[in-house]
């Protein structure tokens, strides 16, 4: 395969070689114009001077034959009759006027300048290939020229080829060496502004796949430490439980709880995965937020008496909005359990439902400013404080965000920590209701 930079080479090579052909062939048509030119200026000033001198004679033109000696020399003849001259040329002798061109006769071109003399007309002719000595040097230094030109010009396409290839080889070679794993070094941004933008692209490119490498390889490792902590705990009692060291109803309490826990995260990560394919649907239509808020309080008021907490719904009155019902309970539900279990015994959960505004409010700990700022992103809080609070699995609201962000929507957090926590969802809202300024 022919490579980029032979291409443009090539191109550009073919391109000045025609460009220095086609400037070689004019140069030597105005050149072989210009000699003619001159031949015939020379041609018509020897006439002239043979015209003056012969004025003079005792006898006009009877003296000419002394000369061919000299006419031989410069390959010329005369005649003392003007019938093979053109008819202008024969017009203006007649009346008086020198007359200098070209004329054909017996098949031979030649140079002429016609001169009357005493009333008698006299024609210097020179053949028109005479000129072509004259011609000769000139034409071997416009091909001198031509030459000098054209491996310049090769030289300079071989520099520009390179110069326009070599970006696009690094790229090429970044690209391979992040196909076998490596990470290369940043691309130079250099060039006309069409590479550049190639180079700012790929860089921009290599930083976003080792941020995805690292945010995979994180939750790989995140899921890993998820899935061994209740697999370890499921194993050693039912160890236990074989060598008879502990209850059976002990084992069995601990063993569904922990396999409640890896029912929840493996919930979890099927959500995400179906979030992450396209066959992931939302079907949205105009609901009421209070609604689901109701939903929302229901299915959790047991877990909210045994947690010791109170948990109410305020709304006043319709909250509509457009989204997927379905996936908003999913929403609130998820904000709702993490509050639970967040907040101390005696503390109060409260659902807020406003038109095209749900909010989760808690007295819980709270969360600080830099904790805020990354609060979802996957195994974030899980790993800030896994070993402090009973958090979840840690990917509740990375599914929340990614769910509010499906129906078109936004989700943040305000939080005074020991005083009141809030998760704030944002949908849209029927054209014919205004938004919540809440």
């Amino acid at each position: 395969m022919t490579s980029l930079r032979t291409r443009l080479f090539r191109a550009i090579a073919l391109i000045v070689l025609l460009c220095v052909a086609l400037t070689f062939a004019v140069g030597l048509a105005l050149t072989r114009r210009a000699v003619d030119s001159a031949t015939l200026k020379d041609l018509a000033h020897q006439a002239d001077l043979i015209a003056g001198s012969q004025t003079t004679a005792l006898s006009p033109l009877t003296h000419l034959p002394e000369l061919q000696p000299y006419f031989d020399r410069q390959h010329e003849s005369y005649l003392t009759n003007d019938g093979a001259l053109p008819k202008s040329a024969r017009a203006a002798l007649a009346h008086g006027k020198p007359a200098d061109g070209t004329v054909t006769f017996s098949g031979q071109g030649f140079f002429f300048a016609a001169r009357r003399v005493d009333g008698k007309p006299f024609v210097l002719l020179r053949p028109r290939n005479s000129s072509t000595a004259r011609l000769t040097p000139f034409v071997y230094s416009l091909l001198i020229a031509a030459l000098v030109s054209g491996a310049l010009a090769a030289l300079a396409a071989f520099l520009l080829a390179r110069r326009i290839a070599r970006p696009v080889h690094r790229v090429a070679e970044a690209a391979r060496s992040l196909a076998r794993g490596t990470r290369p070094k940043p691309l130079p941004v250099e060039g006309a502004a069409e590479l550049a933008t190639l180079a700012v692209a790929f860089n921009d490119l290599d930083e976003q796949l080792v941020r995805a490498r690292e945010a995979e390889k994180s939750f790989l490792l995140s899921i890993s430490h998820e899935l061994k902590t209740p697999l370890t705990a499921i194993r050693g009692y039912a160890e236990a439980l074989q060598d008879g060291a502990l209850d059976p109803e002990d084992v069995a309490a601990t063993v569904v709880v922990e396999a409640a826990r890896l029912e929840r995260l493996v919930g979890d990560l099927l959500d995400l995965a179906r979030m992450n394919r396209t066959d992931f649907s939302v079907h949205s239509s105009e609901i009421d937020l209070a609604e689901v808020a109701e939903d929302a309080v229901r299915r959790y008021e047991q877990q909210a008496d045994v947690f010791g907490l109170s948990l109410v719904v305020a709304a006043d009155g319709p909250s509509p909005a457009i989204a997927d019902a379905d996936r908003v309970l999913q929403v609130v539900s998820n904000l709702v359990e993490n509050a639970l279990r967040l907040t101390p015994r005696g503390g109060e959960v409260r659902v807020v439902a406003a038109p095209g505004e749900l909010r989760v409010e808690d007295t819980g700990p709270g969360l600080e400013l830099e904790d805020r700022e990354r609060a979802f992103e996957r195994f974030y809080l899980h790993e800030r404080y896994g070993r402090e609070r009973p958090v979840g699995t840690g990917l509740g609201l990375a599914i929340v965000k990614e769910l509010t962000e499906a129906m078109g929507g936004t989700v943040e957090v305000t939080s005074q920590p020991g005083r009141l926590t809030a998760f704030t969802v944002r949908l849209a809202v029927p054209a014919r209701q205004p938004a919540s300024t809440a």
